[in-house]
Parts: structure tokens; C-alpha cells; sequence
């Protein structure tokens, strides 16, 4: 792919020179920023900040299949990882955020290059992008949002290449690259008729070329062949998978993530607007004010000079933002992360105009004077850029972060013998197939409907005496009921609500403090000794009466 922009005043192969070198230099500081924040192993649920994490550590070194949408592109390009001679496979996993995520601003750096026509104001840009704390806190943990925006950035950069160069492989590639970024985030089809429009809007007998068409629908269709992978390795049974994807109906409700209830337009009206109120303080949390008004002036400059590239940056900006902000999940607005990447496009035309417009105003100065100018113009915007990272790094820092092992390691040493354990995407599987300890210990997810495998894994001897729900969200209280009968039973802080068992009549035993508990039914002893205390919430003379220690006041469990 051809990566130089044609500049009158300075050679071709010199201007590559300088912006291999500034994308390098962007990438690299990125990738330091990640690999000093970057989580040291294994992780842990949490919300709204750490969902997924703890389980997307094991799949791609079982090669499992994950929850919805089964992201079969990052579990195998992910795996690769987990062979590196270092450090353990949490945190192999975890570099290859890392890795996703410096690409990914490498790859913006040259497709802000072709947008802006200028090294620094694709620096400013790339960085600014590099350095939100939204992508940030991504490329520190296992999760698949860093390569989305490979892919993203991908597509971008070689539509913008073919409308310069007119060379069909560059659309050719951009197909490619759409069918391989659909299975890796099915939010990424919104560039299927984004990509058609810029298509038609540049030079429309493309459309009709019938061998181009066919050769394109080709690439992508070899594109999707990575979600072979899910029925595939069904067929084989893997040793953990959250869903089932071995049928047409059990793949279509995988890839479409029907089994966990959420989607896109279900929200009341009332959400929806509050999140749009709250959308201007996410994007100052993402970027500096001036860069946003940056933002703003290449935006308007597209609009009156290029008006197509608008389109192709405009048409996805909004939708993943609309898509965003009526999708029902909690943590939405890590879904910004498509839209932000469009700013970061946007930010860096804006620059750029200034840039070209301070030139203007001093050509007749003396070259020494355009170029101090130049230089801190340049300068402030590359600051701005960046100024945010002392502010954000607390925030984003998991580099000391070793809850997830406290957690592997109060469950291996604590909990009895053939213990069934509650818990909600916990690093405990992870202890369990990577580690290989404790697999005696069995594992419920309450919040799981039945039809979910990682509902009560592995398989206990008796599946059928555990209640069947439909539900998302479950107490967990029958499961406890269940598993009692047959031996000790314990939960992990956070997975559930610890006030149900309480209220249905279960002693809460403390076995560390803010991590795990052991459930002991009503006429039942503890396994783990009477030097336990039972949790019972505040202290009467905290201003609650004894009477009122008998009731909790339920908390609200985990969602997904």
C-alpha cells in the first residue's frame, strides 16, 4: 500500500522518510504508554471496566469459543500470542491489546496523512486518539476493541488510497478487509454501505464492473471464512465454551448475540436521552476542548472542499454514536471507540487547515519566521494531544493491579474439596484450565440462563436437580440449595447479591473479606471452620436497629 502523499515542495521518497518516521515515533510512544499500564496477568470481573477480561484470557490459549459475538479473528490472532516465552498467558494475552492497539494508531497516522496532507498534524491527531483514556483502558486488558480498530483504520486508509491512486486492488483490499473485520466486531459493518456510497460517489462504473464486483464480493466472502472457526471447534468440544455454536440457529444466535437479551433499539426513551446528555462529557474525557474544535473546523473544511471524504468519515461517526447510545448494555460507551477514531480523522484535517492557513498568512515573512511559527502551532497541538495522560493514568494503570491472582489464590487455598463456587466471569476457569488447579471445584454463574454451557461448568453429576430458567440474572439461591445437598458451597464478592442468601435464611461466613464467602443453609455447619464470622452487615450502633439486621436491602447483581 502506497503510504506517500504528494507534496509539490519536498520529494516523494523524502516525505516517506519523514512519516514512516513520525508513524513510528506516534506508535512507539503508544505502545510504551500501553506496555507501562498494561496489566502484569491474570484479571477478574468488574464493572463496568472489567466484564469480559478475566474469561477473554482463556480462550484464545484453549482456543475456546466466547461469548457473543464469538470474535473467532482475535481468539486465533490472540493465540499466537499465548507462545511467546514470556511472561504467563494472562499477560501474553493482555500484550496483545497492547500490540492491536499501537498498530492501530500506526495505521491512523497514515490515514490522517492522506486526509490532512501534513506529518504533524497526522501526529497530532494519532496521538490524540492513542492517548484517550477510553482506548487506552483497552489496550492494557484482554479485550477485542484495539483490534477493531486495526480493522477500522484498515478499511479507511485503503479506501482513501484507491480514491488517489484509482487502483482497484486497493478496493479489493478494503473488501478483504471488511469481511475479516466483521468477525471481529460486527459493529464494523457499518463500512459495508458506507464504503458502497464513497464508492459511488467517486466513480460509480466501479459498481458495474462485474468482474471487480465479483472479485470483491470474493475477498470478503474469504474474509468471513474465520467464523469457521466456531462451528469447527464446537464440533471438537473445547474445554470452555460460553455458547453453542455448532448449528445454524446456535451460530446465528452466537454472531448475533441473541442468547444474552440485549440489542440495539430496546431502551426506554428516557435512557436514550440521558445518554445523549452525557455524551459531550465522554468526548471532553476523550479529547482535549480545543482538539474538539478541531474537530469541528475539519469537519467543515471536508464539507465545503471534500465532501466525499466527509462522507466516509461522517456516515460511520454517527452511526456507531446512534448505535451506541441506544444499544443496551451499561458499559456503551466503550462502543465510542469507532466514533473517537473518526474524530481523531477529524482532528487532524483541522490541524491541518491551520496549519496551511498560518503558511498562508506569513508566505511573505521570512522562512525562519514560518517556520518558528509553524513549529509552535505544531507544538501546542501535539501537547494538547497528549496533556490529558498524567490526568488519565491512575485511571487507566493496571500495571500493579494483582486482584485477579488474590482471587485465584484464595479459592485454591480456602475453599474444601469438590466445592461448588458462585461467581460471574471470574478468573477462576482460567485457574482451573490454564493453570491446572482445583479442577475438583465446580462453577455456577447464576446470571446465566440454562441454555448458556458456562452456566454450571464443568457438568456436575446431577445437572438435572438444578432449577432451569430462561432468565438473565438470576440469585443463585436455588443453585446454593442444589449444590448444598452434595457439599460445601461458596461465592465470590460481586457475582451475585449476597443479601439474597441471607434473606432466604443462608449463614454468609467471612472467608476473606470482600473476596469470598462461604453459604452455609439454614441447620447446616460450615466446612471451613467456626473461627469464620458470619457477615452481617452495619453494626447497630451505625444507626440501624438490631431487628433491622435480620433483612438486606438487595444490591443489584451483574449484568453480562
Amino acid at each position: 500500500m502506497k503510504l506517500t502523499v504528494n507534496k509539490a515542495s519536498i520529494r516523494p521518497e523524502l516525505h516517506l522518510a519523514w512519516s514512516l518516521l513520525a508513524a513510528f515515533g506516534v506508535a512507539s510512544f503508544a505502545f510504551l504508554l500501553y506496555l507501562r499500564t498494561l496489566a502484569p496477568g491474570v484479571l477478574y470481573y468488574e464493572r463496568p471496566d472489567l466484564i469480559d477480561a478475566a474469561m477473554l484470557q482463556v480462550h484464545p490459549y484453549v482456543l475456546g469459543i466466547t461469548q457473543p459475538t464469538g470474535y473467532p479473528t482475535w481468539t486465533l490472532l490472540a493465540h499466537l500470542f499465548t507462545y511467546l516465552p514470556f511472561g504467563d498467558p494472562a499477560y501474553r494475552v493482555n500484550l496483545a491489546s497492547a500490540v492491536f492497539g499501537a498498530a492501530a494508531v500506526f495505521i491512523i497516522f497514515f490515514a490522517a496523512l492522506r486526509l490532512s496532507k501534513r506529518i504533524l498534524a497526522a501526529a497530532a491527531g494519532s496521538l490524540a486518539f492513542a492517548a484517550g483514556n477510553t482506548f487506552w483502558s483497552q489496550a492494557v486488558i484482554a479485550e477485542v476493541y484495539t483490534l477493531n480498530a486495526v480493522f477500522v483504520s484498515l478499511i479507511i486508509l485503503a479506501l482513501l488510497v484507491w480514491r488517489d491512486t484509482r487502483e482497484d486492488r486497493y478496493l479489493l483490499a478494503a473488501a478483504l478487509l471488511m469481511g475479516l473485520s466483521l468477525t471481529n466486531h460486527v459493529t464494523s459493518g457499518l463500512l459495508l454501505p458506507t464504503a458502497a456510497l464513497f464508492v459511488f460517489a467517486i466513480d460509480r462504473s466501479k459498481l458495474r464492473e462485474r468482474r471487480l464486483v465479483l472479485q470483491g464480493a470474493g475477498l470478503f466472502i474469504l474474509g468471513l471464512l474465520p467464523y469457521l472457526y466456531l462451528p469447527i471447534r464446537a464440533y471438537t468440544q473445547p474445554p470452555v465454551y460460553e455458547a453453542e455454536p455448532g448449528s445454524f440457529t446456535g451460530f446465528v444466535d452466537l454472531v448475533l448475540s441473541r442468547e444474552v437479551g440485549i440489542g440495539f433499539g430496546t431502551l426506554p426513551p428516557g435512557e436514550v436521552l440521558s445518554r445523549l446528555v452525557s455524551l459531550w462529557g465522554y468526548l471532553l474525557d476523550e479529547f482535549h476542548f480545543v482538539l474538539l474544535l478541531m474537530a469541528v473546523l475539519g469537519a467543515i473544511v471536508m464539507l465545503l472542499e471534500d465532501r466525499v471524504g466527509a462522507l466516509l468519515l461522517g456516515l460511520p461517526f454517527l452511526g456507531w454514536l446512534v448505535y451506541a447510545v441506544d444499544y443496551d448494555i451499561f458499559d456503551y460507551f466503550i462502543y465510542f471507540i469507532p466514533s473517537y477514531l473518526m474524530l481523531a480523522l477529524f482532528i487532524s484535517v483541522g490541524i491541518g487547515w491551520v496549519l496551511d492557513t498560518a503558511g498562508h498568512l506569513l508566505e511573505r515573512s521570512p522562512l525562519l519566521a514560518r517556520a518558528v511559527a509553524t513549529g509552535l502551532i505544531s507544538v501546542c497541538f501535539l501537547y494538547l494531544a497528549v496533556s490529558d495522560v498524567r490526568e488519565d493514568y491512575p485511571s487507566v494503570d493496571y500495571s500493579q493491579d494483582l486482584q485477579g491472582r488474590r482471587i485465584i489464590e484464595t479459592v485454591a487455598e480456602e475453599t474444601t474439596p469438590d466445592a461448588t463456587v458462585l461467581h460471574h466471569r471470574s478468573p477462576l476457569p482460567y485457574m482451573m484450565l490454564v493453570e491446572e488447579r482445583r479442577a475438583d471445584l465446580t462453577l455456577i454463574s447464576p446470571w446465566y440462563p440454562s441454555s448458556n454451557p458456562m452456566r454450571i461448568w464443568p457438568s456436575p453429576p446431577n445437572p438435572d436437580d438444578y432449577p432451569t430458567t430462561t432468565d438473565i440474572g438470576g440469585t443463585g439461591v436455588a443453585d446454593a440449595r442444589v449444590a448444598a445437598r452434595s457439599g460445601p458451597v461458596y461465592v465470590l464478592e460481586g457475582s451475585t447479591d449476597l443479601c439474597a442468601f441471607r434473606n432466604a435464611g443462608f449463614s454468609v461466613l467471612d472467608i476473606e473479606t470482600d473476596l469470598l464467602y462461604e453459604l452455609v443453609p439454614p441447620g447446616g455447619a460450615p466446612y471451613t471452620g467456626s473461627e469464620s464470622r458470619q457477615w452481617a452487615g452495619p453494626e447497630p450502633d451505625e444507626g440501624r436497629s438490631a431487628g433491622e439486621l435480620s433483612t438486606c436491602i438487595s444490591r443489584t447483581g451483574p449484568a453480562r
